[in-house]
């Protein structure tokens, strides 16, 4: 019980990060207009190598570790379907929320794996609750960004939103415990799935919007996000 309550306490603590983030966003239109544009695209290069971080060192490495061979590559492949075919529907519908979709495709997925190797690995569980943190604070911030050009919602409203995803992160680190840490396969195809969601949302819109017309600091931001996850990384070697 101790273990479980440990574990709800870490997805929350990094869930809250969400609503943090996206409170940040908030104040960005305090700042002057040029360093508003440059300060998104910081933010938002930054959340790209932090997701990137999260497929290349937490998502494929321990997905491919629970599922052998080439069979791996299927749930990676038909993750970015997935996100595809849910991009062309957002599309048609006039707007797009790849940020948003790209945060729960990693929160979740994490939060669980988070969960199902606590109680063999606890200090990993830990360092893999501040990393999903240390994501989500620069996902919430462009996830609010990204909804406030594509909804009509005010900035309490889309808050209020990204509050309720909190409770996501306990419920999935309490599947990871109770379903998937007698799964392993299933763990590593969820996590599979979840990465080649995001490697295609990153590609298609995430990456795109990163650049600034004769600006080439923005995609400093992806290295130093990527930097943040390989750190941690090399911290559990």
């Amino acid at each position: 019980m101790s273990d479980l309550i440990y574990a709800i306490s870490l997805a929350a603590l990094a869930g809250a990060a969400i609503p943090f983030g996206a409170w940040l966003a908030g104040f960005d239109r305090l700042l002057p207009g040029w360093i508003r544009n440059e300060t998104n695209h910081w933010v938002m290069a930054f959340g790209a190598g932090a997701l990137l971080s999260a497929v290349a060192l937490v998502l494929i490495p321990e997905g491919i570790d629970r599922v052998p061979g080439l069979i791996a590559v299927v749930p990676v492949l038909l993750g970015a379907l997935a996100a595809l075919a849910a991009d062309i529907a957002l599309s048609r519908r006039g707007g797009s929320k790849a940020q948003f979709m790209a945060m729960l495709m990693d929160f979740i997925p994490e939060a669980i794996a988070m969960g199902a190797i606590l109680t063999a690995k606890p200090s990993l569980a830990l360092l893999l609750a501040a990393l999903i943190g240390a994501q989500n604070l620069p996902q919430g911030f462009n996830a609010d960004r990204e909804l406030a050009e594509t909804s009509s919602r005010s900035h309490g409203r889309r808050l209020l939103l990204f509050v309720a995803l909190v409770p996501a992160g306990p419920i999935a680190a309490t599947l990871g415990m109770t379903l998937f840490a007698s799964a392993p396969a299933l763990l590593g195809i969820l996590m599979l799935f979840a990465a080649g969601g995001i490697l295609y949302l990153m590609f298609q819109d995430i990456a795109p919007q990163v650049p600034v017309e004769r600006e080439w600091s923005p995609p400093l931001g992806a290295i130093l996000g990527f930097a943040l996850g390989l750190g941690g990384h090399i911290l559990t070697l």
